[in-house]
């Protein structure tokens, strides 16, 4: 098993079909609470229409995370040390609407 970073790069690949990576995007941003924003858009995938039940999780002012689908696209955002929790996220969602 790969971890979710590495994952995500598969993911992010598998999308690509010569069009997909020219209008979609993952972004991965900081925010200034600290903490880790992240944007994966879901057009023209197997996710664009399957349904994601929010998730808001706060253990911690630093290790929280929130996740949630809009727009098609999948949002997730937490604390300083949660990005690789928030990439887990949306890996476990993917894998089991498939």
């Amino acid at each position: 098993m790969t971890n979710n970073l590495l994952w995500l790069q598969q993911w992010f690949y598998e999308q690509c079909d010569g069009d997909w990576e020219h209008m979609q995007q993952i972004k991965i941003d900081t925010v200034d609470n600290p903490g880790w924003f992240i944007k994966i858009d879901l057009v023209e995938t197997s996710l664009e229409n399957k349904t994601f039940n929010h998730i808001q999780i706060e253990r911690t002012e630093t290790d929280w995370l929130i996740c949630r689908v809009e727009n098609y696209s999948f949002m997730g955002s937490g604390g300083v040390f949660n990005l690789d929790e928030i990439i887990q996220v949306f890996r476990k969602w993917a894998i089991s609407v498939k």
